[in-house]
Parts: C-alpha cells; structure tokens; sequence
C-alpha cells in the first residue's frame, strides 16, 4: 500500500478557500513560520489584536485605520486601509482548513492549512499569527499553469487565489493539472488565449498608455499593490491615482463585449473607494475596458458621467521569415 497523502486526507469534503500569504520581502520569515507552524503579519506590532476582530472586515478597518495612521507606519489613508484589510484576513477572515501559499524567495511554495484561531506572538516581527500545518513537500512555481505562475504573483501580503483552487488541488493531491478554457464569458478560445493576460499587460505597460499619461498604478513602498486592490465588494482590477493625488480611478477589464451589468459592478467599487480610501477634497473616476460595448452599456454610461469606457484591440500577425 502506497504512502498516505496528507493533503488527500484531509481534503475530503471539506469547502476550502485558498490564499498566497507573504512572510517578508523574498520570504525572508517563511523558515521560521514553517518551523514553528505559523502564519502572520506585521502591521500594528504592538498591539495585542485578541478579541478585536469583528466578523466584517469593514468594521475593523473603521476601528483601526486611525490607530495604524498615528503610527506612522503608512503614508495614507489608502495604505492604512490595505494594511488594515490585509491583517483582518489573516487574523480573522482564513478559516480552519483553508489552504496557505507562502513564497520562499526560490521559486517555491510552502503549502498549508490553517489549524486554529489568531494568537498574537508579542517581540516578534511578524506577531499577529494563525497555527498552520505546512505540508512536506514544496510547490514548484514550474509544476503551476502559466495562469496560475502569473496569478500568485501579484503584489501586497494577501492575495486570494481561488479561481485557481482546483487547479492546487490537483498539485497538492499531487496530480497533473488539466488546463481549460472554462470562462463562460468566453465565447472564442482562441482571442480568450490572446486576451486571458489583458491585466498584466496593462499593468506592465502603463506607462506607455493612455491612462499613464495623468495616473499611477497605487504604490505602497515602492509596489504596485493597485493591482486586484482588495475591497468588501470585490478586488478591483486596478486602483490608480492621479499624478496630482487629487482623484482616485478605479479600473474594471472584461475580456470580449462588454453589457451594462459591469456598470453597476465599477459603481459598487467606486462607492467603496470614495467612502473607505478618498482623502478630503479627493474625488472618485471609473474606467470600463473592455473589446466592444452594446446598446444598453452605452445608455447606461450616459448617466454616470464620472465612468467612462475604452475600448482594446487584440492583433496577432504572422510575417514570413
């Protein structure tokens, strides 16, 4: 009888949701979590956090936001938010039994599931902590689809990765990946091949766009955390700000035609923005991308004067050599 698979064990029936957690820059903390069987963060250090988790993370961003901006540990209110969002979900939001990527520095992940409730390691550079069980064996970014090699690699402490979650499962279970196409947005595989990294292009490339002549990508610390910049309606495919600091835009990409539920969806978001991370005197613009508009989308943008749409272009050429 072969070997017993831990993860395989205790997978069955159990509902997961899965996450890339950061321990330091490089995984720099990763050795030492993986030791002692912990995951956390860093933000607010002093403080014991014990009881002070409110089951929505809005509610604990409105509590301490002022706490971590008389720190002096963020420059903003934008980062303030972030750090803040970020510490109630791994303190608070990662349930028993989610699973836990943690980078090495190499090229590799650490895999993991969360065992118990926050505990808070006091003198310790990352102190707001979960147990953890790490799994054995390390995960090679080069055993990942190319969509999930890019997709855990985005930036900030914490990034969800459950559009990706059965394809970790089968490399924990410690099979071979089947990569579909399974969007059901996608009506034509091949411009879905073309367009699938939309987002990453744009975020590479902005300096060179439109939309980088008058704004920034969000930075914190010298990263580009504006990418999937988490809210409590939804990541936001881009957050950016203005060269001035005086309007923040909220970005939204749709791969093929675009309707107008998406307007309604950037709203939400803007809402957020405006209500959560705009300073006084900052004000809030959206920004539909997509590859074509309809009838309905365009009237819908004739009343939401502060959203605007941009159209993208896929081209693929074949030139003799």
């Amino acid at each position: 009888m072969g070997q017993a698979n831990p993860w395989v064990d205790w997978k069955m029936g159990k509902m997961t949701r899965y996450y890339r957690v950061s321990l330091g820059k490089g995984g720099v903390y990763a050795p030492d979590a993986v030791a002692q069987g912990w995951v956390g963060t860093g933000w607010m250090r002093e403080l014991d956090l014990s009881g002070k988790f409110p089951p929505v993370w809005k509610d604990f961003n409105r509590d301490f936001i002022p706490v971590i901006m008389a720190s002096g540990e963020v420059k903003n209110k934008i980062g303030a938010g972030l750090a803040c969002g970020m510490t109630w979900t791994v303190a608070k939001g990662l349930s028993e039994g989610d699973v836990v990527l943690s980078s090495n520095g190499k090229g590799q992940f650490y895999a993991g599931k969360i065992t118990g409730d926050y505990f808070y390691a006091a003198g310790e550079v990352l102190p707001h902590r979960r147990p953890i069980v790490w799994f054995p064996e390390l995960v090679d970014k080069k055993s990942m689809s190319e969509e999930l090699a890019r997709g855990i690699g985005g930036y900030g402490t914490v990034q969800s990765l459950d559009d990706y979650g059965s394809e970790i499962e089968q490399i924990l279970s410690g099979n071979t990946p089947e990569i579909v196409v399974s969007d059901k947005d996608v009506e034509n595989p091949v411009s879905f091949v073309l367009e699938k990294h939309l987002e990453d292009f744009l975020v590479s490339n902005w300096e060179r766009t439109e939309l980088g002549k008058n704004f920034d990508i969000y930075e914190e610390d010298g990263e580009k955390v504006g990418q999937q910049f988490p809210s409590d309606t939804g990541p936001l495919d881009i957050l950016a700000v203005s060269k001035d600091r005086k309007t923040l835009l909220v970005v939204e990409l749709k791969r093929g035609r675009v309707s107008d539920v998406v307007v309604g969806q950037i709203q939400l978001y803007m809402g957020y923005v405006k209500e959560e991370l705009c300073e006084p005197g900052q004000e809030v613009r959206g920004i539909i991308i997509g590859l074509d508009d309809d009838r309905r989308m365009q009237r819908a943008l004739a009343v939401a004067q502060s959203i605007e749409f941009y159209r993208y272009e896929v081209s693929f050429k074949l030139t003799r050599g």
